[in-house]
C-alpha cells in the first residue's frame, strides 16, 4: 500500500493529494476483492471448514481419547468460523498482493480457461472430503506417476513451477508448530516445553509430512485436471511462470499460512483446556 507523510503546515496540499490516492486504494481493493471471488476462495474456505470440523473429530479420537460430544463440536465450530475464516483471508491476501500486478492476475483467472480451472479445483476440493475418493485420487496419481504417463509429467511441471510440495510441507510444520505452542498455552505438558523442544520434535515429523503432502497435492491435481486437454493446463504452467503468477502464488501461501496458524494455537489450546477439564 502507497504511505505519504506530510507535515501539518503542507495540509492543503496534502488534502488534495489523497483524493486521488483514496481512490487508487479503492481501486486496489476492489481488484483485489474481485480477484478473492475469481479464485474461488469463499467456497474453498467453506470447504477447508468442513476438513477442520473432521480434523476436530480425529483430534477428539487421536489425542482428547474421547468421542466427539456437543462441546467439542462447538468449540472447534467456533474455532473454524467461515466469517471470521473468509474475512481473514481475505484481508490477508489484500496485504500480501499490495504492489503486485493484480490486473494480470484478473485477467488469467476471469479468462475462460481461468474460470473452468477454479471451478475443477473447487469440485475436486470438495469430492476429496470423502476418504474413499481421497484415497482412490492418491492411488490413480501413484500409478500415474509410476509410470510417468505425459499428464503426470505435466502436472510435476506445474507442481514444480509452483514449488507445491515445500510450500505446502513448511505450511504443515508451521501449523503443527502452532498447535504445539496452543497445547503448552494451555498446560498440556507437565514441563514447559521450550521452542527449540518444539522445533525439534517438529522437524522429525517432516518426512511423513512430505509423503503425506506429496500423496494428496499429486492426487488432487491429477483428479482435478483431467478434464483439461494437455495445452490448457501447459497455458496454466505458463501464467504460473510469469511473475504475477509467481507473485499471486507466494501472497496465496502468506495469507493461508497465516490463517491455518491461528487456527492451529487454538485448537491446541482448546485441546489443552479440554484435557484438563476445563470450559471451554
Amino acid at each position: 500500500m502507497l504511505h505519504a507523510i506530510r507535515t501539518a503546515f503542507l495540509a492543503p496540499l496534502a488534502l488534495i493529494a489523497l483524493v486521488p490516492l483514496a481512490q487508487a486504494q479503492t481501486t486496489d481493493a476492489e481488484k483485489t476483492a474481485a480477484l478473492f471471488d475469481a479464485l474461488g476462495l469463499p467456497d474453498m474456505i467453506a470447504i477447508m471448514r468442513e476438513e477442520g470440523l473432521a480434523y476436530g473429530d480425529e483430534i477428539a479420537t487421536d489425542l482428547l481419547s474421547t468421542t466427539t460430544n456437543a462441546k467439542w463440536d462447538e468449540t472447534v465450530s467456533d474455532i473454524y468460523d467461515l466469517d471470521r475464516m473468509r474475512d481473514g483471508a481475505a484481508a490477508a491476501l489484500d496485504a500480501a498482493l499490495a504492489g503486485n500486478d493484480v490486473d494480470a492476475m484478473l485477467a488469467f483467472f476471469t479468462s475462460d480457461l481461468g474460470a473452468e480451472i477454479i471451478t475443477l479445483e473447487t469440485s475436486a476440493r470438495r469430492a476429496l472430503l470423502d476418504d474413499a475418493v481421497d484415497e482412490a485420487a492418491k492411488q490413480s496419481a501413484g500409478v500415474a506417476l509410476e509410470a510417468d504417463t505425459p499428464r503426470s509429467q505435466l502436472v510435476t511441471r506445474f507442481v514444480e513451477t509452483n514449488d507445491l510440495i515445500d510450500t505446502n510441507v513448511v505450511g504443515a510444520m508451521n501449523a503443527n508448530f502452532a498447535f504445539y505452542m496452543g497445547l503448552q498455552d494451555g498446560g498440556a505438558f507437565d514441563a514447559e516445553l521450550t521452542e527449540d523442544q518444539v522445533l525439534t520434535d517438529v522437524n522429525d515429523q517432516e518426512p511423513q509430512i512430505r509423503q503425506n503432502t506429496t500423496e494428496w497435492v499429486y492426487g488432487f491435481l491429477m483428479m482435478a485436471y483431467q478434464p483439461l486437454s494437455d495445452d490448457e493446463l501447459q497455458a496454466y504452467i505458463d501464467f504460473s511462470a510469469t511473475e504475477p503468477g509467481q507473485q499471486l502464488n507466494a501472497a496465496m501461501f502468506d495469507a493461508f499460512d497465516q490463517m491455518f496458524v491461528t487456527i492451529s494455537r487454538q485448537l491446541g489450546r482448546a485441546s489443552a483446556e479440554y484435557m484438563a477439564g476445563q470450559d471451554i
